[in-house]
């Protein structure tokens, strides 16, 4: 990953509100959650969740399609498993210890092919 495409990923994580928006979509898995219900699970207005939706759409990190009347947004996990790599790009420094509980947070996942 590209250092920009990180900043970017990162920038938009970087505000409570989208954090929490990304990690309720993260456990919706690939079915995703539409936009009113992802509203009413976080207690925001429309216009601000379509803001928040907005900057993590451009950074790549969700997606979005329709489905009937309705919006569904979801997680691009290629992309957000790109940024988790590019963060553990440089772990450990030959310290496998440093890194270890790490990987088993990764193991436990059960998103990697989603």
């Amino acid at each position: 990953m590209e250092m920009k495409l990180a900043v970017a990923g990162l920038s938009a994580l970087a505000y409570e509100g989208r954090l929490r928006a990304f990690r309720l979509l993260v456990r919706a898995g690939s079915a995703g959650i539409a936009a009113g219900e992802l509203a009413r699970q976080l207690d925001v207005p429309a216009n601000t969740l379509s803001t928040n939706l907005a900057i993590l759409s451009h950074a790549g990190l969700i997606e979005s399609r329709r489905a009937g009347k309705s919006v569904i947004y979801s997680v691009r996990y290629g992309q957000m498993t790109a940024l988790l790599q590019f963060l553990m790009e440089d772990c450990c420094a030959g310290s496998s210890e440093i890194c270890a509980p790490l990987k088993e947070i990764a193991l436990a996942c059960d998103c990697a092919d989603s």
